[in-house]
């Protein structure tokens, strides 16, 4: 398994706000005590939100504030786009003025203060690319709220699914849904969609396939 999967496999055992110790971990992914340790350093450096310490254990908390702002979901999408973009520009005032942003709020974000900030909106290894996948956020959103399927290019691979639900981990988007090609619930990573187009058919609710169904199978 590559170790931006196990990242991402762990974020999802952690999301579920129990507090789970680095040893289980570490036998869940078959790897050892002192890999989660620096697997958690990692994703806590990425921006996500990492709650716990070594001989405790670790948690996953879902909470997006920027004191003394809360930031709502689309809110967060809006910088994410909006800082990505201008980082881009051919204006290099602007462009450097998108990174000083960054780092200052890298400097109010509830991360650990120990660790260097790195950029908000540009995220570190091992979620380095996650940028591409702003591009799809806007279309992404749109599919969920109006409940499209859509066809999604992801590593090469097309499927067609239905988005249920957008999530947010420190830098990192995801995106729930169900998936007509495999049969069953998955959460597609945003940055590796490469394309996507919105079908004309619509989707409505059906036992088994809907969010509140994915949410139930969560511990």
């Amino acid at each position: 398994m590559r170790r931006a999967d196990r990242l991402m496999q762990l974020v999802q055992i952690l999301r579920d706000g129990s507090l789970h110790r680095a040893s289980d971990l570490a036998l869940v992914t078959d790897v050892s005590l002192r890999t989660i340790y620096r697997d958690m350093e990692t994703l806590a450096a990425s921006g996500v939100p990492i709650e716990g310490e070594r001989g405790i254990g670790y948690r996953v908390t879902a909470a997006i504030t920027l004191p003394p702002l809360n930031l709502t979901m689309t809110e967060m999408e809006a910088l994410h786009l909006g800082l990505s973009a201008v980082s881009h520009s051919d204006d290099s005032e602007l462009s450097a003025a998108a990174r000083t942003l960054s780092a200052k709020l890298d400097a109010v974000m509830p991360e650990d203060r120990r660790r260097a900030p790195s950029g908000y909106g540009f995220a570190i290894y091992p979620f380095a690319d996650a940028a591409r996948g702003f591009q799809h956020l806007p279309m992404l959103r749109q599919a969920v709220r109006t409940r499209q399927k859509l066809e999604v290019v992801l590593q090469g691979e097309t499927r067609v699914v239905r988005p249920l639900q957008l999530d947010y981990w420190g830098r990192l988007w995801t995106c729930v849904v169900w998936c007509e090609t495999t049969d069953q619930f998955d959460e597609l990573r945003v940055d590796q969609i490469t394309s996507q187009r919105i079908l004309p058919s619509l989707f409505v609710d059906e036992p088994g396939k809907g969010l509140s169904d994915y949410n139930s199978r969560k511990p």
